[in-house]
């Protein structure tokens, strides 16, 4: 989904103007452009904005790519998911009894909608993980 960048949770107008100065306007380029680590690395390298920073930034523009959960993704956060790896590792129905429990029956997205959230999540996360930093051999 096309959103501005500004939609995206805890981005400042520092890295707003940082990522549109290198043609990055809104949230599905963002996603495109720092989906693998290599690119986060080479876009934080033109912007200033840190690797981890980006990697929090795509997280969130994956779960905007999510069919119907626009609506709830706030939510989500507070309940601990912020990519679609958490999504992914979510049971439907302990989820929904999160949410119907947070904001009520009538607020709520059905059991089918949650269902179908995580059915998209292995579909849609094309996020690369960083990988992890290798701990120095100390010769004693």
């Amino acid at each position: 989904m096309y959103r501005t960048l500004e939609y995206l949770s805890g981005i400042t107008d520092r890295d707003v103007r940082r990522l549109r100065a290198v043609g990055i306007h809104h949230t599905n380029q963002l996603l495109h452009r720092t989906s693998l680590e290599i690119d986060r690395k080479r876009l934080s390298k033109k912007t200033g904005i840190t690797t981890d920073r980006l990697f929090e930034f795509v997280n969130q523009c994956t779960i905007l790519e999510v069919s119907g959960m626009e609506r709830w993704i706030a939510l989500a956060r507070r309940l601990g998911i912020s990519s679609m790896k958490d999504l992914r590792a979510q049971d439907a129905a302990n989820l929904h009894s999160k949410l119907v429990e947070a904001i009520g029956l009538a607020g709520a997205p059905g059991l089918t909608d949650v269902q179908y959230w995580i059915s998209q999540a292995t579909a849609l996360d094309i996020v690369e993980d960083p990988e992890p930093v290798k701990p120095v051999p100390v010769i004693r």
